[in-house]
């Protein structure tokens, strides 16, 4: 069955007002569309409560470095409602940019640190504008828990992070990545791939599993299990790494040394599709 959508802050409003004179609590499926297992598992998750399961479907322009990449975002809002219903959503929250954003942004969520390294070097303002429109969906939902995946394990770390700080009263529930059978997480950029990059994705898993091997065999040096991650992806000429590091899994902040649990994450491009993977390393 397909759930009910609602596209303006106040209808969106008044149902989860409704629901919660039913005594329900209210979970929020952050996504940008495109749906894919990777997001199922969010919402079954989120599902396992007897809450009202809310998935908000809104592609943030702000959040795009490159105009381009936003132009090829593209979600087909049928097919993303199709899915919902099929995973028990309760409803849908796609709002249009014009909704979200009546007037040009002047305030925003930054959270320092925690968005200078990994990704945060390379796409400056992206977590600023990712926070903010977090921060504007649970203003609107007021969800009491949301959901986000360990695969954008930064962007989970600033939202946990955003919320502590300025004391939202949300729970965030972290959900494992999802991965194909050869080891490739779920993204919805997955499709841009065309036969042969999809073909040498799995080598950025398989890098990252290599790092964490050479850490499990009690390597204490964070370049000994980055090297063993570049040998992997020299195999494979179709991937160009932009950052590939073993990093605190509070702070972030890339160690030299391996003196408890980390964090290995790396990005790397494809064509013109750049992808990014995480394992933890306890």
């Amino acid at each position: 069955m397909t759930p009910p959508l609602f596209d303006t802050v106040a209808e969106v409003r008044r149902r989860v007002d409704l629901e919660r004179r039913r005594d329900r609590k209210i979970a929020l499926v952050p996504t940008m569309g495109a749906l894919h297992a990777g997001h199922g598992a969010l919402i079954d998750r989120a599902r396992r409560e007897p809450d009202c399961v809310v998935v908000s479907i809104f592609v943030n322009p702000i959040q795009f470095d490159r105009r381009t990449d936003y132009e090829a975002y593209t979600i087909n809002l049928e097919e993303d409602l199709e899915f919902c219903g099929a995973r028990g959503a309760d409803l849908v929250f796609a709002p249009s940019t014009e909704e979200m954003y009546p007037r040009p942004p002047g305030t925003f969520v930054e959270v320092t640190g925690l968005s200078e390294h990994l990704c945060g070097r390379f796409r400056p303002g992206h977590f600023r504008a990712v926070a903010t429109v977090v921060a504007k969906l649970f203003h609107i939902v007021a969800p009491d828990r949301a959901y986000f995946g360990e695969k954008d394990a930064q962007q989970l770390a600033i939202i946990q992070k955003m919320v502590a700080d300025l004391t939202f009263p949300v729970e965030i529930i972290p959900v494992p990545t999802v991965r194909e059978a050869d080891g490739l997480a779920l993204s919805s950029r997955n499709r841009r791939l065309n036969p042969e990059e999809r073909r040498a994705a799995p080598a950025l898993y398989r890098a990252l599993r290599a790092a964490s091997d050479c850490i499990a065999r009690r390597s204490a040096l964070a370049a000994e299990a980055k090297q063993a991650a570049l040998q992997v992806l020299a195999q494979e000429p179709r991937i160009r790494v932009e950052y590939l590091e073993v990093v605190d899994p509070g702070s972030l902040a890339p160690v030299e040394r391996i003196e408890g649990p980390v964090r290995i994450a790396a990005a790397a491009w494809l064509g013109e599709t750049r992808l990014i993977d995480n394992v933890p390393c306890p």
